[in-house]
C-alpha cells in the first residue's frame, strides 16, 4: 500500500470523519462504520485532504484533466482544496467548477453553475466524498454533459472519492463505483478501499482501533452486503 494511502487512513481516523461503532445507513443498512466528509472542518484539514487528492487523481488519471467537478454541497470545498493542492504539488493549474442547487438568475456569474463555465473540449473529473449507492452521479452526469454544443465536447475522465466502501449498490451485487464506471464508461476510483483501511488498522490480538470483535463486525457486514468483483 502506497504511503499516502496509510497517511490518509490514520488522517480520516484522527479527524473523527472515520467512525466505528453501529451506524444506520441512508439505505436502512447497519453498518459497523460510516465516513462523514463534514467533520474536516479547519484549513490545516482541508490542505492535506487537498492534498491527499490531489496524489490520489495523479496516481489514477496522471494530468490528463482540465477540470475538477465538485458537485454542491461538499465537492464544493474538496475541489477548491485539491485544486490548490494540485498547483502546489504537481505545479499544474486546474480550474474548479461545482453545480449550483438552485440556479442564479442575475449578475455576471449566473447560471447554474459557480466557478468556471465547463465547455466543449475540457477534460473533467468529478470529485465527491464518498458514494455508497451510485445515485448521486445521476444527477450530476447530466448536469456535466448539458454544456456540451456537440455530442462527446465534454470528456469525463474519471471519478474520485475518499472511500470504496466495496459494498453492494442499490439494486446491484456490484459496488457503486464498479456500477458507475460499466454505466458510464469511465472509470471510478478511491483514494483508499474499506479493505486497505481494515488492512491498514487491524492488528490480530491488540486493542487498536479495529478490534478483533470489530473486525467480525465488519466481515459479517460484507458477508451480507460485500460487492462481488
Amino acid at each position: 500500500m502506497e504511503q499516502y494511502k496509510k497517511e490518509f487512513i490514520d488522517f480520516m481516523v484522527e479527524c473523527n470523519v472515520l467512525k466505528f461503532g453501529s451506524f444506520t445507513l441512508k439505505s436502512g443498512r447497519k453498518s459497523p462504520f460510516f465516513m462523514n466528509a463534514g467533520a474536516y472542518i479547519t484549513g490545516s484539514q482541508l490542505a492535506r485532504l487537498g492534498e491527499f487528492y490531489a496524489k490520489a487523481i495523479h496516481d489514477n488519471f496522471g494530468d490528463d484533466f482540465d477540470v475538477l467537478f465538485g458537485p454542491a454541497y461538499k465537492g464544493i470545498p474538496l475541489s477548491v482544496a485539491t485544486c490548490i493542492a494540485y498547483s502546489k504539488l504537481y505545479g499544474k493549474e486546474i480550474k474548479y467548477c461545482a453545480d449550483r442547487k438552485e440556479e442564479k438568475d442575475h449578475g455576471a456569474d449566473k447560471g447554474s453553475l459557480l466557478g468556471y463555465n465547463i465547455k466543449d473540449g475540457d477534460r473533467v473529473v468529478i470529485i465527491e466524498d464518498v458514494t455508497t449507492s451510485g445515485k448521486s452521479i445521476e444527477e450530476t452526469y447530466p448536469k456535466i454533459k448539458a454544456q456540451e454544443t456537440k455530442e462527446g465536447g465534454i470528456k469525463i475522465v474519471g471519478e474520485i472519492v475518499s472511500l470504496n466502501r466495496m459494498e453492494k449498490a442499490a439494486d446491484s451485487d456490484k459496488s457503486a463505483l464498479q456500477v458507475i464506471t460499466e454505466k458510464y464508461g469511465f472509470p471510478a476510483k478511491a483514494i483508499v478501499s474499506m479493505e486497505e483501511v481494515v488492512e491498514s488498522l487491524y492488528q490480530p490480538g491488540k486493542d487498536g482501533v479495529i478490534t478483533d470483535q470489530l473486525k467480525k463486525e465488519i466481515d459479517s457486514y460484507y458477508a451480507e452486503w460485500g460487492a462481488k468483483a
